[in-house]
């Protein structure tokens, strides 16, 4: 009952709290990885074991991927980047078919979310707020500008006024022009939500964003406020969500209504915090794919539990380049 984690990279604590949840269920159980590069990779070199892959656009992913969890009896495999969320899904089949069960939501919610148009769409067909849309002709400054399927806030910009946008703005065709939020009226939140086989959410964790780094939650703590019960009537079940779904989300600071911003149907950088917390992901996994177990909603997490992120060191001895 072996794990695998792709695309492991710096997701250090992602690796640690899945071996300790593993191994306390099946004691000789180990929690594989891949990436590209995985000697320079610290989750790599904390997991029990990791493998080279080819980048997910080769032709020969799947088919490596597949025999390499036939040869380490590897029976889940956990993604945790972006672009090989579609290619894994239109590919599940394959591993269903080797007893492989792949953390994945359906091919149709993915394609919804890597587009950042259709998952507005979703929101408001859920009766959820998101900010105002604006087209190039009718802009109201301030805005925020970001491409469609973009993540990582790269290539996103705040226009306070005309003057500051460029032909570089205008002439993108991925560029959403949109609402700019303003963080004194609004708080920003991640939510953690775990959606079981069923497609029922089981766990909803909000976790206020004090400072984001590189598009990452630097320091962050969780609350149990009004997104909980929002979330939970409007997005009680999605079809095809399945296991960690990352919501990007505001709260109004006085009036207490939320605005959608994107959803990524995976774990996200920050989820250790909600891990910590109490809402145990990686256990749920293991008791559903693995034991058969059905898992039941909870809010029994802490909250106000406030994670503060610093820069460690993982060492790799006699290492030879």
């Amino acid at each position: 009952m072996n794990i695998l984690i792709t695309s492991a990279g710096q997701r250090v604590s992602l690796v640690r709290a899945f071996k300790k949840e593993l191994k306390e269920t099946f004691a000789d159980a180990k929690v594989f990885t891949t990436d590209m590069y995985p000697e320079l990779s610290a989750a790599c070199n904390v997991s029990d074991g990791f493998f080279k892959v080819k980048p997910v656009t080769h032709n020969g992913y799947i088919n490596d991927l597949i025999n390499l969890c036939k040869t380490h009896a590897v029976k889940m495999i956990v993604p945790t980047i972006d672009t090989e969320l579609l290619v894994l899904a239109k590919n599940k089949s394959l591993f269903d078919e080797q007893g492989i069960h792949v953390i994945i939501s359906g091919k149709s919610l993915i394609k919804k979310c890597r587009d950042k148009r259709e998952i507005n769409k979703f929101f408001l067909n859920h009766e959820i707020e998101i900010p105002q849309q604006y087209t190039k002709d009718q802009l109201k400054f301030p805005l925020f500008i970001k491409p469609y399927d973009g993540s990582l806030s790269v290539d996103t910009y705040i226009i306070y006024k005309e003057e500051e946008l460029t032909e570089y703005h205008l002439s993108n065709e991925k560029f959403m022009f949109m609402e700019y939020i303003d963080k004194d009226e609004y708080d920003e939140f991640t939510v953690d939500m775990y959606y079981g086989k069923d497609n029922f959410v089981k766990c909803i964790v909000p976790r206020k964003r004090i400072l984001v780094r590189s598009g990452e939650i630097n320091k962050g703590i969780t609350k149990k406020n009004v997104i909980v019960s929002v979330l939970k009537e409007h997005l009680n079940k999605i079809d095809g969500a399945i296991g960690c779904l990352t919501l990007q989300l505001f709260l109004h600071q006085n009036q207490k209504y939320i605005k959608g911003i994107e959803i990524n149907p995976r774990f996200g950088g920050g989820f250790p915090l909600s891990y910590l917390a109490g809402a145990n992901f990686p256990l749920w996994l293991i008791k559903e794919y693995f034991l058969g177990e059905k898992i039941a909603y909870t809010e029994n997490w802490e909250e106000d539990l406030l994670m503060l992120r610093y820069d460690d060191e993982i060492l790799v001895h006699n290492y030879n380049d």
